[in-house]
């Protein structure tokens, strides 16, 4: 059974006529980028990611075969889309989006992943579709995080 999450959000999206079916036709992009996270619990790391990206983009979490997607969604059209696959020891990451957004969506994902793994040191290392390589988020320290605590919360008192 597939479980899904972020329904208050994927329900706003439903309403703009969008939908949370990972059957649903997902746009094209032109640009692939692939990050594979060695971790001893990628289905956790996985489903957490989902979960918590869910709040504001179109995510889904299949428990079963431990698949996923994050649809980057925010803003109306799909700016890019990421596949989430377990394998043995392996969180894979497959993204795909335009050239302008790749680097964006690279670091929004991998920087999420690198907080939820930080006592693991999770790293989270791209390599583009012409084998050069993307970006790289983590390990992150105590010090990164406490850094990243506090920009967050400066923002939120902001708006």
């Amino acid at each position: 059974m597939r479980e899904l999450v972020g329904t208050a959000a994927g329900q706003a999206r439903q309403d703009r006529g969008m939908t949370d079916s990972a059957d649903s036709a997902q746009p094209v992009f032109s640009c692939r980028s692939t990050a594979r996270v060695s971790t001893d619990r990628p289905s956790r790391y996985g489903k957490q990611l989902a979960s918590h990206m869910g709040r504001k983009i179109t995510s889904s979490w299949d428990e079963t075969a431990q698949t996923g997607s994050l649809t980057f969604d925010r803003e109306g059209a799909a700016t890019g889309v990421v596949r989430l696959s377990c394998h043995d020891g392996v969180l894979q990451l497959d993204l795909a989006a335009e050239d302008e957004h790749l680097e964006r969506l690279e670091q929004v994902t991998g920087i999420h992943l690198a907080r939820f793994g930080a006592k693991e040191g999770i790293v989270v290392s791209w390599i583009r579709q012409d084998g050069t390589p993307g970006t790289t988020q983590g390990p992150l320290a105590a010090e990164d995080l406490e850094r990243m605590r506090a920009k967050r919360e400066a923002r939120q008192a902001s708006s």
